[in-house]
């Protein structure tokens, strides 16, 4: 019985409403793992998909999880529901072009310039 408690059985459901999954984990894989199996497991023919695991965010009873966290440790008192799916929210971030911005900012602003007159 100790067995079924160490896994979980999480879904992850996509912004369109589709979902990833029913799969099982057990409790001590990294939020960070979860990301990478959602790469692996992305619909090609979905548009915008993450690139890396830094583009999706993982969001369970209301929380961001952080990479480093376990499933253990991120677990809600719902999750304990014996033969229960956690249905976990996934969230692509767009690349950001107000840092691309910046950083081309920060070019021209570091470049030399002469005028001779």
């Amino acid at each position: 019985m100790a067995g079924v408690q160490d896994q979980l059985e999480i879904k992850f459901r996509l912004t369109d409403g589709s979902d990833i999954g029913p799969k099982s984990f057990p409790v001590a894989t990294s939020v960070a793992t979860l990301k990478e199996s959602i790469l692996a497991q992305w619909p090609k023919e979905k548009e915008h998909g993450p690139r890396t695991v830094k583009d999706v965010k993982l969001i369970s009873a209301g929380k961001i999880l952080e990479n480093s966290r376990t499933l253990g440790e991120c677990r809600s008192p719902l999750c304990e529901i014996p033969g229960g799916v956690t249905t976990m929210h996934v969230v692509v971030q767009a690349p950001s072009l107000e840092k691309d911005k910046k950083a081309a900012n920060q070019t021209k602003k570091n470049r030399c310039l002469c005028v001779i007159l």
